[in-house]
């Protein structure tokens, strides 16, 4: 069992996680933290696409927006 979970540190170490060592001993921070950068920009492009996406379902008013749930609502 031993072998088994030292199988996968060896594949994440070695094999998975190789490319972030070579951005971990750049001299440049922008050039190292360039994965954090692309994932930060997917995640600003995909919240935009979401917040587009809620406009034109709120532009459309197919919802019930009736407050049934709570008299105090």
């Amino acid at each position: 069992m031993k072998a088994f979970f030292e199988g996968i540190n060896d594949l994440f170490v070695n094999v998975l996680f190789a490319p972030y060592d070579f951005f971990r001993f750049m001299e440049s921070w922008w050039t190292a933290n360039t994965v954090n950068w692309v994932f930060m920009l997917i995640c600003f492009s995909a919240f935009v696409y979401w917040m587009f996406q809620l406009k034109i379902f709120d532009g459309n008013d197919e919802e019930d927006k009736s407050s049934t749930s709570h008299s105090f609502l």
